[in-house]
C-alpha cells in the first residue's frame, strides 16, 4: 500500500509585521533582512489564538480537501515547539475540537524539522494497514518565545500552520522514500531558554551541508537522480541555505519554493504552508517528483521524495 498526501490545508493569522515595522522597533532595516535572510513580512498570532487554534483551523481545512470526515482519523500527529501548555497535547486538544473520537493523538518535538518526522511517521501506520487516514499538523506560535529586543532572531520568525492528511494513494504515488536524522551534539547552537536562542553561524553551516546532501540521499533511496525532480520544497529558514539546496540539485529558480518573504521562518509550520501556497499557484501537478526537506533545532533533519497525486 502506498502512502501519500491526500489532503492539505493552512492558516495564517491576518497580522502582518512588514520589515519596516520591525525599524521601529528593533535596531535593523528592512534591506540588512531582506538580503540575509529573503524575509519581508511575517504573520503573527493575536493574544487569544494559541498554536492548538491555528492547528484546527488547518486540519479542517485538510480534512475538506480530502472529502472525509473528522471521525474518519485514526490518529493524529501535531509537530510544534510551541505547545499551548506542556500538556495535554496540541494533538489531543485537536482531537477533541475536531471532533475525532477514534484518532489515537500525540506531539512530535523537532523543531523545524518537525513536519518531516510527522509525514515518515504517518507513512509507516499507513502502509502497514494499521491506519487508513493520519492527520499530520505542523503549528507554531513563535511569537510567544522570542525575545522581540534581539535582533538576530527576532526578524526571523512567524506564527503559522500547515496539515495534511497521510493515506493511500493510487500505485505508483506517494512517499517514495525519506531519510530521517538527529545530531544532538549540535543542540547548544539552537534551544529555547526562556526565549529563542541561536548561534547563527554554526546553524547556517550545518544546514548548507544537511539540506543538500539529504536532497540527494532519499533519490538515491528512490533510484531516482536530479534530473528527475520537478519541484523542491524546502524548509523556509534562509533564502542562502535554500538556494544551497536547490544548486545541489541543479534546479532552476522557478522549481523551489520560496514563501519565506511572506511567512518568515515559521519552523515545523513551513513546509506545510509551501505545500498548500504551491498547488494552489499551480506549480505542483499530480505525478510531479517533489522533494521536500527540512533541518531543525536538535539538531534535527528529515527529507522525503513524493510523486505527488491521490
Amino acid at each position: 500500500m502506498n502512502a501519500g498526501v491526500v489532503g492539505i490545508g493552512r492558516y495564517v493569522p491576518e497580522k502582518i509585521v512588514t520589515n519596516f515595522d520591525l525599524e521601529k522597533m528593533i535596531d535593523t532595516t528592512d534591506e540588512w533582512i531582506r538580503t540575509r535572510t529573503g524575509i519581508e513580512e511575517r504573520r503573527i498570532a493575536s493574544d487569544d489564538m494559541d498554536t492548538s487554534d491555528m492547528g484546527y483551523l488547518a486540519a479542517v481545512a485538510a480534512i475538506e480537501d480530502a472529502g472525509i470526515k473528522a471521525e474518519d482519523l485514526d490518529l493524529i500527529l501535531v509537530a510544534t515547539v510551541t505547545p499551548d501548555q506542556p500538556f495535554p497535547s496540541v494533538a489531543c486538544m485537536l482531537q477533541e475540537k475536531l471532533g475525532a473520537t477514534k484518532a489515537a493523538a500525540f506531539d512530535i518535538s523537532a523543531a523545524c524539522a518537525g513536519f518531516m518526522y510527522g509525514m515518515i511517521t504517518a507513512k509507516q501506520f499507513v502502509e502497514t494497514g494499521a491506519y487508513k487516514h493520519v492527520l499530520v499538523v505542523g503549528v507554531e506560535k513563535l511569537s510567544k518565545i522570542l525575545d522581540w529586543n534581539d535582533r538576530n532572531t527576532a526578524v526571523l520568525f512567524g506564527d503559522g500552520a500547515g496539515a495534511t492528511i497521510i493515506g493511500p494513494v493510487s500505485e505508483g504515488r506517494g512517499i517514495l522514500s525519506f531519510e530521517l536524522g538527529a545530531d544532538g551534539t549540535g543542540g547548544k547552537h539552537l534551544y529555547q531558554d526562556e526565549f529563542v536562542i541561536m548561534n547563527g553561524r554554526e546553524v547556517f553551516k550545518f544546514a548548507v551541508r544537511q539540506m543538500g546532501e539529504s536532497s540527494i540521499n532519499v533519490l538515491e533511496k528512490a533510484g531516482l537522480s536530479k534530473e528527475d525532480v520537478d519541484f523542491l520544497i524546502p524548509h523556509q529558514a534562509n533564502i542562502r541555505i535554500m538556494e544551497a539546496a536547490r544548486q545541489r540539485l541543479e534546479l532552476p529558480e522557478e522549481k523551489m519554493s520560496k514563501t519565506i518573504n511572506k511567512f518568515g521562518n515559521t519552523s515545523a509550520a513551513s513546509i506545510p504552508l509551501s505545500i498548500v501556497e504551491e498547488v494552489e499557484a499551480g506549480k505542483i501537478k499530480d505525478d510531479d517528483l517533489i522533494v521536500m526537506v527540512g533541518f531543525g533545532g536538535g539538531l534535527t533533519w528529515g527529507a522525503i521524495a513524493i510523486r505527488w497525486g491521490r
